[in-house]
Order: C-alpha cells, then sequence, then structure tokens
C-alpha cells in the first residue's frame, strides 16, 4: 500500500468524506482501487486497515554508495532511510520491505503504510511495491542519482520527491514510542499543527485551542477521553477530510468522528435510493450499470447521453488501477459509442464519494480534443511554516488516444456530496473548451489526498496536506464549487414528488444547443474567481 492515500475502502484509495466513519472498518486492510485515492463521499468512509498494514520499527540496512552492485540491474539502489518532501513521512527500504514511519517535531512513531517488493527492479533502478500479500504491483520508488528519489502510485496525478537520510533512521525512530494520554495528544497536536493548510482559511488559531486542550490532560485521562479532546478540536474545522478511528478488538479501525462542511448533510440510503427512481424517471431506458454499480449508463431524451459517476474508486473487488481504468473505459465506450448523434452530455456526480483523481482525468480525456491544465498541486512542506509548499505538480488532461471522444456541450451536476475526487475532476473540467454548465449546489470544499497518521495504540487521526490551485493559483477549499446554474438537489421536497430540477435544467440548457450550455457556462465566471479567492486564503509560497 502506498504512502499518499485516500479512501481505503476495499478496492479503492483516496478520499474520505473522508471519512465520515461512522462505519465500522472492514478487516480485510486497505487496498487501491486507483491511485492516489480520495475522499469518499460525505457519507461513512471505513478505515479499512488493519493491525497488520502499519509498519514497524526495525534496522536499518546499510546505503549503497551508488558504486558496484548498486549500478547492476536487478540490484536495488534504494536500500536505506529516506524523508518524503512535505507530509511527515519517513520511508524506510530494506531487503524487500517497504516501511514507513510518521515525523513531528515531538515524536517519531510506525506509519500507517508499509508494502513489500514485487519483482526484480528495473534497470534504472525503479521498485515496484504492493500491499503484502498481493501479488500485484501498485507504487514504485525510482532512484534519481545518489540521494533522491521518487515516490509515484498507479493512478496518481503527482508524485513525491524523497532524500536520502545519511544518518540512517533516527534514534527516536528506534525507540517505543510513548502511549500516555499526554504524548498521544501531543502527535495528534503536532500533526496538524505542522501539516494543516486551512487554519487561517477556517479562521482557527490551532495553538491557542490546542493549549486549552493540553490543559484538561491528566495522567488519568483514558482513551475515551482522549478522543472526546480530539474530537472537540476537529469539530470546528468542518472539514469533511478530517475523521478519527479508533481500533477495534476484532482488527481494523471504526470511524468514531468524520468532519462535514456546515450545511451539508450526509446522503442516507433512502436518499439514495429515491434520487435513482427520480433519476430514471428522466431517462428514456434503463441505465446500464458497470463498476459495480459506481458506474451508470443511459440516455435522455433529445441526444442527451446520461453519465451517473457515484464514486471514482472500487469498480472491481480486488486489482490493480489498470483493472479499474478498463471497467470505466467500458461505461465511456457505451456513452460514446456515436458521440456524433450526442447533442449533449451530463456527468452527474451529485452522491460521488471521491476516489481516483487520475479516473476523473480519464473521463475528461474522453471529452476534448485539445490539452488543457486541470489543476496545480502543492502540499505543506515546512512544519513551522504554514504558507510553506512544494513545487507545484501540474496535472494535465490529453485527449485519449484510440478511441471514440465528445467535444460537445456538456453538463455537470455536484452537490454538497460531491465530494474530493469528484471535486478535482469538476475543477479540472472548468478548463475544458466549450467548458461544461455546472448545475446544483456546491460541491463539498475538500480536495486534496488524506493522510492516515497513528495517534496512539488505539486512535489514529485523518488528515489533509495539500491544495489543488487553479489557473490563477487560488482553490476552492471550504466552501466548495459553485454551480453555475443553482438548483435544488434532492431535498425532501423534491424527492416526495418525484422531481429531479438539476437534471430536468440540464436537458433544458442542453437542448437549446451549444450557445446556450455556453451562455449559461458564462454567467457565474466573476462569482467564481471570487468565491475561489476567498476560499484561498494565503498562497503557496
Amino acid at each position: 500500500m502506498g504512502i499518499g492515500r485516500r479512501r481505503p475502502t476495499a478496492g479503492a484509495t483516496r478520499t474520505a468524506g473522508a471519512a465520515r466513519a461512522a462505519g465500522a472498518a472492514r478487516a480485510s486492510g486497505a487496498t487501491r482501487a486507483s491511485g492516489a485515492t480520495r475522499a469518499a463521499g460525505v457519507a461513512a468512509v471505513a478505515l479499512a486497515v488493519t493491525a497488520g498494514t502499519i509498519g514497524t520499527a526495525g534496522a536499518v540496512g546499510a546505503a549503497p554508495d551508488g558504486d558496484g552492485d548498486a549500478r547492476r540491474p536487478g540490484v536495488n539502489r534504494l536500500e536505506g532511510v529516506w524523508q518524503t518532501d512535505g507530509y511527515g513521512i519517513l520511508v524506510e527500504v530494506r531487503g524487500t520491505a517497504f516501511t514507513t514511519y510518521d515525523v513531528t517535531r515531538v515524536s517519531c512513531t510506525p506509519g500507517f503504510y508499509s508494502g513489500t517488493q514485487v519483482g526484480a527492479p528495473g534497470r534504472d533502478g525503479t521498485v515496484r511495491y504492493g500491499q503484502s500479500g498481493k501479488s500485484y504491483a501498485s507504487f514504485s520508488l525510482a532512484p534519481r542519482g545518489r540521494d533522491r528519489a521518487v515516490y509515484q502510485e498507479d493512478g496518481a496525478t503527482s508524485a513525491r520527491d524523497l532524500t536520502r537520510l545519511p544518518g540512517g533512521l533516527p534514534a527516536q525512530c528506534r525507540q517505543p514510542a510513548p502511549q500516555d494520554a499526554l504524548s498521544a495528544f501531543d502527535r495528534f497536536w503536532a500533526t496538524f499543527d505542522e501539516n494543516y493548510p486551512f487554519f487561517a482559511a477556517k479562521g482557527i488559531d490551532w495553538r491557542a485551542k490546542g493549549a486549552q486542550a493540553r490543559a484538561g490532560i491528566t495522567p488519568q485521562t483514558s482513551t475515551d477521553d482522549l478522543q472526546k479532546v480530539i474530537v472537540g478540536l476537529l469539530e470546528p474545522l468542518g472539514d469533511a477530510h478530517t475523521a478519527l478511528g479508533r481500533k477495534r478488538p476484532g482488527g481494523g479501525y471504526a470511524g468514531v468522528f468524520g468532519g462535514l462542511r456546515p450545511g451539508t448533510a450526509e446522503p442516507t440510503d433512502e436518499v439514495r435510493e429515491q434520487a435513482a427512481r427520480a433519476v430514471a424517471a428522466q431517462l428514456l431506458a434503463p441505465e446500464r450499470t458497470f463498476g459495480r454499480g459506481r458506474l451508470g449508463v443511459g440516455e435522455l431524451p433529445g441526444g442527451i447521453g446520461y453519465l451517473r459517476v457515484s464514486a471514482f474508486d472500487g469498480y472491481v473487488e480486488d486489482g490493480p488501477y489498470q483493472d479499474h481504468a478498463a471497467e470505466l473505459d467500458k461505461a465511456l465506450d457505451l456513452l460514446l459509442a456515436h458521440p456524433e448523434r450526442l447533442n449533449g452530455v451530463v456527468v452527474d456526480l451529485r452522491l460521488n464519494g471521491g476516489g481516483s483523481d487520475q479516473l476523473g482525468l480519464r473521463i475528461a480525456s474522453r471529452l476534448t480534443d485539445r490539452p488543457f491544465l486541470a489543476y496545480r498541486k502543492v502540499a505543506r512542506n515546512d512544519p513551522a511554516d504554514p504558507t510553506g509548499f512544494t513545487r507545484p505538480q501540474p496535472s494535465v488532461v490529453r485527449p485519449a488516444v484510440g478511441t471514440t471522444r465528445y467535444t460537445g456541450p456538456v453538463a455537470l451536476l455536484t452537490a454538497g456530496s460531491t465530494v474530493s475526487a469528484g471535486e478535482t475532476f469538476t475543477q479540472a473540467m472548468a478548463e475544458r473548451r466549450p467548458a461544461p454548465v455546472r448545475i446544483g449546489e456546491n460541491t463539498q470544499g475538500v480536495f486534496s489526498d488524506i493522510m492516515f497518521k497513528p495517534v496512539s495504540a488505539d486512535l489514529v487521526a485523518v488528515l489533509p496536506n495539500e491544495k489543488f490551485l487553479t489557473r490563477s493559483g487560488s482553490t476552492f477549499d471550504g466552501p466548495g464549487i459553485p454551480p453555475n446554474v443553482r438548483t435544488p438537489v434532492f431535498t425532501p421536497e423534491e424527492l416526495n414528488q418525484g422531481r429531479d430540477s438539476a437534471l430536468t435544467e440540464a436537458r433544458r440548457i442542453l437542448s437549446a444547443g451549444s450557445t446556450g450550455a455556453a451562455d449559461a457556462a458564462d454567467t457565474a465566471d466573476a462569482a467564481d474567481a471570487a468565491d475561489a479567492a476567498a476560499a484561498a486564503g494565503a498562497g503557496p509560497r
């Protein structure tokens, strides 16, 4: 399993409504559905990671000097200890094992991610790794000279830079981490203080809040009490990419808290069922489903195609990124079988729980005939400076090759339950020409990959540390991406009457032709820019 995950559900990562982790974690362990994973819908996100996936401290192998055997194919030139640029992670490569440690100014603990080498190193020294017990690889580590390396998840839209630590694993990492309540609290507080990017934008004085909470912790503070203290600090953030998980007696973690933007609600199973009926009432025939029900393809009157994307992950029960991409392609091939006959396409993201950003870009690549910048991604990388970020990494949408594409009018349906990867796809598509018209409500407002950071023997915290930048350098973190045309989305009134105003409006606009769709998309450009600027706070340095 990689070090840059989003949503740990069986077969996928990214995410999190982050974890509105009210659901019990699956005991199967966190597997990936695709690349860097993302945010699980605003619905419950199971913290599906077993204790066996957490790295354990061990002796450091001797780092090669770059000469002799280290230059030969089949020899692992990555032996040693590496530090990521940002993310607060040390990586130890020893033999076939890939082990991580989480570091702050006050702690070093075994990390949440580990892996096992799959196959021999490549001729350039690249080593492929996968989750222990899996036959396929899901991420790689590649040397860049003697003392630098690059970490890349399959299907991820960005990579992470690593630098070799010449002294090996710090002594603090070799010692058992103290498990008393005060030490656990300090680890939690420092982890957020050094990584969370949005305190200023949310008006949170983290230092003052932390000092006040810490004053109430004593040697008698129980895990239950510590849990309440931590939840009390997380709740005011209103961030669906923050969560807290607690170890279950049978293994794995159960979510005990998941953040959510004020004014939004998690869709219940009943809402999902009613929403499906409201959509079906406008389709010419029942939708064809793919990806274990997470994808749906249908046809609307007037030659308008319909694509429902309920997640950007979990399309197969278990398998590498390529298997999930292949399942997505089946849905897109049906949707775009005859692009010349389409008068418009509706992409329904309203109940999208997130997943892989790359799968979102894969859809975008079928909806363009020219490359365009999707977004640029940065991560906090200076523990002492909240304005310090990594160099921006651009993600570019490139037209798909060797398959059908559609370049006409597109409508995107969004809501507060459009989360994470659903939002990065929405942000990317804003740069498409012609621009899609967005209909419905603001998205949830969480874009970053999420990190899982052990707090104690029983608790694990979830948090973001990245920004997805627009072309102007702003972000939509917090308020989310606003629609061009605002309509009700699956309200009780709408559902009780079997109405779907957003879908009806999309049909009306697309039926008016490309000019009508373009006009609708252009009406809110100035408002979008203002919203993004307000959400951005201090930009990256």
